[in-house]
This record gives structure tokens, sequence and C-alpha cells, in this order.
């Protein structure tokens, strides 16, 4: 299908979920302060922005972050990436004041943003909510700020390849909707075809 905006429709498939980095190759402050930017641009509700972020590029600050986290839930034998394969950057996102309906929209705004940013930038990431707030306030150094963590941004080169590939909602390929990995390692994501989403 013809949109007549190709390179947007590439960068939004390229921009997906990646839980393996190369931490060879780490991002830049620079790049990570430059996706903030570009987020807190952003739509947000009734234009409160009372959304905070967080940047952490320090080997020690990401080391405390990754501890915090857990990696994809569907993947019951994974602990999450090995020493070499973790992220080099990450952007908490936190709230200022109680989070609320519209304030949640705005993180997946913001978040969307940053990661579309850092695809067009040559990098990747993944969005992760599954987090131990205490502890990744302690890692952050934001105890006693009274903010509400409400999504990590993991980010960095990419260190894994990702597959889209349309689903079989009835699930006899044996995944259905659910991402999987393949034996060499590749990770494959089931998206429903543009027919199966139009109501």
């Amino acid at each position: 299908m013809e949109y007549g905006f190709d390179d947007y429709a590439a960068l939004v498939r390229h921009c997906r979920s990646y839980r393996r980095f190369d931490e060879d190759d780490p991002i830049e402050l620079g790049i990570l302060l430059g996706l903030v930017d570009c987020a807190r641009l952003s739509s947000c509700g009734n234009n409160m922005q009372r959304l905070r972020f967080h940047v952490v590029s320090a080997a020690e600050e990401r080391a405390a972050v990754f501890a915090t986290l857990g990696w994809a839930a569907l993947l019951k034998d994974w602990d999450g990436p090995a020493e070499g394969k973790r992220p080099t950057g990450y952007v908490v996102i936190l709230c200022e004041g109680e989070p609320s309906t519209i304030r949640h929209m705005d993180v997946g705004i913001a978040a969307q943003t940053i990661l579309l940013g850092a695809t067009e930038a040559g990098y990747h990431g993944c969005m992760l909510r599954n987090f131990k707030p205490a502890p990744l306030l302690a890692a952050c150094g934001l105890g006693e700020s009274g903010l509400v963590p409400e999504l990590v941004v993991a980010l960095g080169r990419a260190g894994e390849e990702v597959v889209l590939e349309e689903a079989d909602p009835t699930g006899a390929d044996g995944h259905g909707l659910v991402y999987w990995r393949d034996e060499q390692g590749a990770h494959h994501v089931p998206k429903l075809p543009l027919a199966d989403v139009l109501v």
C-alpha cells in the first residue's frame, strides 16, 4: 500500500521493542538529553506538563537501575539481558503529583516520542513498566523527591534482530499474538493485518 509517507512508515516499522543491546557502543549522554528535549515538546493533557525525566548514562547508575527492572514476561525462561547486552542508557519518566488516566496517556506519548527519535538516530529501546518503584527511585537518587515513577525507557545500540510478521490470531501457528524467539535468537513480533484492526 502506498501511503505517501514511506520514510515515516519505515521508521515506525523499525521502532520495535529491543531488549538486548551492544554495550561496546554506548548511547551518548547528549543524545539522551536530545530525546528528552523532544519528549518535553510533545503533546500532553491540558498542557499541564506534569512529567519529569531522569536521564541515566553513567555505568554505576545504569547497573543500579538495571537491578530494579523486570524483563519480557512472555519469555518465561529469560531473566533479562546478560552483561554485555544490557542497555547503555535509560530515561526514567516520572509524574509530579498523583498520576491519572490523562497523565498515563502523557507518559505513552512521551515514551513513543523518545523511541521514535532513538530509532531515527540509529539506536533502539524498550518501554519497561515492570520495576520496583522504591528501589528505582533510590537508584536514581530521587527517593525523597515525591515523584512517582511511571515508565523506564531502556536505550542503546541494538544487539538483537527483531522481525515483524503477520499474526495468526487463532494460534494455529503455535504463537498467535505472543512474541517469541527462534533458534538463532531472533525476536519475532506478530502483528495483526490492517484489515483485522479496521472496524
